[in-house]
């Protein structure tokens, strides 16, 4: 009798350890003091989720086939900002089921204003200036500026960051890339600015631009997928603070206490690393010094 017992007691910890190896059923523990009854969200039940449109790869993945979704939905799960959203999700206590997506254009994310969303998360850097406009989460990652070029351009053969000067760049208007560009490029000429990250796109694609600067991370889709014939020229070094991204909430909004414990709690188990290494991992691009 007490060798059955002891025999179904080990099969039941061997199959949990099973579970937990493979990321199986078995679930984080709760957030002390977040419940999810208690917490603060726009729907009872429910995590009311939103991000851009197109959603681009490596941050989204797993495509769509929805027409509401022009690339990727982002409730496939796949992506390393979609991974990042569905952990969260599932520390604060939801199911992928209790989760919904809804788009916002980036601009919008981080303007004055009642948000319809729980939360926002789509390559937002947590800028002082928008801070006076909402509340950011933890980072849940610190990004490096990249520049792209096709490789038929000059451009494509700097190795240095004062090489750059000499180039016409472009970037989306309001993001950091055009930041970097005014404040530590300097370039002769003054940058082209566009309203989306497509519309840079299309303007290296149309040679408006020598080159376009954008977040390193999504320019292996750029010049994978989107612009044939270009190449990443290499990452823009650090200049100043450290660049994070962050979950972006309406102005004081209280959820973002947990949602930081969750980001955290990923970070110390290692989630974040995974994902990172699993989603965004890109080698071969020199840093421009």
């Amino acid at each position: 009798m007490r060798l059955g017992v002891l025999a179904v007691g080990l099969s039941v910890l061997v199959l949990g350890l099973a579970a937990t190896a493979t990321g199986g059923p078995s679930a984080p523990a709760a957030i002390p003091g977040c419940a999810k009854a208690n917490l603060d969200l726009v729907e009872d039940g429910q995590l009311s989720l939103a991000t851009d449109n197109p959603a681009f790869d490596p941050w989204w993945s797993g495509g769509s086939k929805s027409k509401a979704w022009e690339i990727n939905d982002p409730s496939t799960g796949k992506g390393y900002e979609s991974a990042v959203a569905y952990g969260i999700a599932r520390r604060l206590g939801f199911t992928k089921a209790q989760v919904e997506w809804q788009a916002v254009p980036f601009q919008k994310s981080f303007a004055p204003g009642k948000k319809s969303f729980d939360f926002y998360i789509a390559q937002v850097s947590n800028k002082p200036e928008r801070r006076k406009a909402v509340t950011f989460s933890a980072s849940y990652y610190v990004v490096n500026q990249a520049v792209a070029a096709l490789k038929s351009n000059p451009i494509s053969k700097v190795r240095s960051l004062g090489g750059l000067k000499r180039y016409r760049l472009g970037a989306a208007l309001g993001t950091t890339s055009y930041d970097y560009i005014v404040r530590y490029i300097r370039p002769d000429q003054a940058p082209r600015v566009y309203d989306t990250v497509n519309d840079v796109v299309t303007a290296l694609k149309a040679k408006q631009i020598d080159g376009m600067v954008h977040d390193f991370p999504s320019m292996g889709y750029v010049t994978n997928v989107q612009i044939p014939g270009s190449t990443v020229v290499g990452r823009l070094p650090t200049q100043g603070p450290k660049e994070n991204f962050g979950v972006v909430f309406q102005k004081g909004n209280p959820l973002v206490r947990c949602v930081d414990k969750a980001i955290n709690a990923m970070r110390a188990d290692g989630t974040l690393k995974r994902l990172e290494v699993r989603w965004l991992g890109q080698k071969g691009a020199p840093i421009l010094k």
